[in-house]
């Protein structure tokens, strides 16, 4: 693409466009100013709130993934690629899972999630190559994450694992009628310009970061990993998340302190097998006997073993 027409591109997108409650935010007192922005923040639920059926839609594709053993891989450069590194590596401790079940990729590399890597992401090539060496097949998600909904190493990402058979979806900030490839799935809220033009980190990053939590964490909901609102399948690889596991047996049981810490040793650390342990007073091998006869789902497993004692 040359300079001109990349330039008449981006001119037309609403993430590089002025915000007319911003024009005199350099001489603005600091509350004002906060204002603001405070001001504009409060728009982004509602853009995100138009877009909840797409969301379901590549919450219902991911949790299928998922279920076949697939991945979502998260594509994205710049603030998009560090919203999808960063909802990737919170699986694993909130829910439990394996790190390579859901992954992110930063165009430029690691590297780049602490310093700008400048170019990376303006080549097709290097989003096909990092799809490449994921080695995604039909069985993952390929999630590309782009503000403008034009960054080529997005794009190129997209393309790669549509031809590997995966499915796509893509996360942009601008409107779903401008979007210029094929995917499974467009989430496209319009939060409208930013307070500072072109500084997508603002409000079109609020809106990402939104949609990529609804996606993995109701997709973790529907594999079981929660028991009411509670994560039941966290690991406790520090002295915080240990106590806050005794406190999710102590109010899902309804039991004190030390029947907690008792029922969590016994199932090894495993919380979802302590609290039905908890509630039933029943042994480590009948617990996971129900827990897996119920996919996982702990609800569901209770609910088994209350028609079973009534029998």
């Amino acid at each position: 693409m040359d300079e001109k027409k990349l330039f008449e591109e981006l001119s037309g997108l609403v993430t590089e466009s002025r915000n007319p409650n911003s024009m005199e935010i350099d001489m603005m007192d600091t509350l004002d100013a906060v204002r603001v922005f405070n001001e504009e923040d409060k728009k982004v639920a509602y853009a995100v709130e138009k877009e909840l059926p797409y969301i379901a839609q590549a919450v219902e594709i991911v949790t299928e993934a998922f279920k076949n053993g697939g991945r979502l891989c998260y594509f994205g450069a710049g603030t998009s690629g560090r919203l999808g590194v960063l909802d990737a590596v919170e699986c694993p401790p909130t829910f439990g899972v394996d790190p390579g079940m859901v992954v992110g990729r930063i165009a430029g590399g690691y590297k780049a999630l602490t310093i700008a890597v400048e170019g990376y992401e303006d080549h097709e090539e290097y989003g096909a190559q990092d799809v490449a060496e994921l080695n995604v097949t039909e069985k993952d998600v390929v999630c590309g994450i782009a503000a403008s909904r034009r960054t080529p190493y997005v794009v190129g990402a997209i393309k790669e694992a549509r031809k590997r058979g995966a499915k796509t979806i893509v996360v942009v900030c601008n409107p779903r009628k401008d979007l210029q490839y094929d995917v499974d799935v467009a989430i496209c809220p319009v939060p409208g310009p930013e307070v500072i033009m072109g500084s997508t980190r603002l409000k079109a990053g609020t809106a990402t970061k939104m949609i990529l939590n609804m996606i993995t964490s109701v997709s973790m909901i529907k594999l079981g990993k929660v028991y009411e609102n509670m994560m039941i399948d966290l690991q406790q690889n520090n002295k915080k998340l240990v106590e806050r596991s005794k406190r999710i047996i102590m109010m899902a049981a309804n039991v004190d302190y030390d029947r907690a810490s008792e029922c969590l040793k016994i199932a090894k650390g495993h919380v979802k097998t302590a609290i039905f342990i908890a509630k039933t007073n029943e042994s480590v091998e009948v617990a996971k006997k129900y827990i897996d006869q119920n996919q996982g789902f702990l609800k569901r497993a209770l609910l088994a073993w209350e028609k079973e004692q009534a029998k």
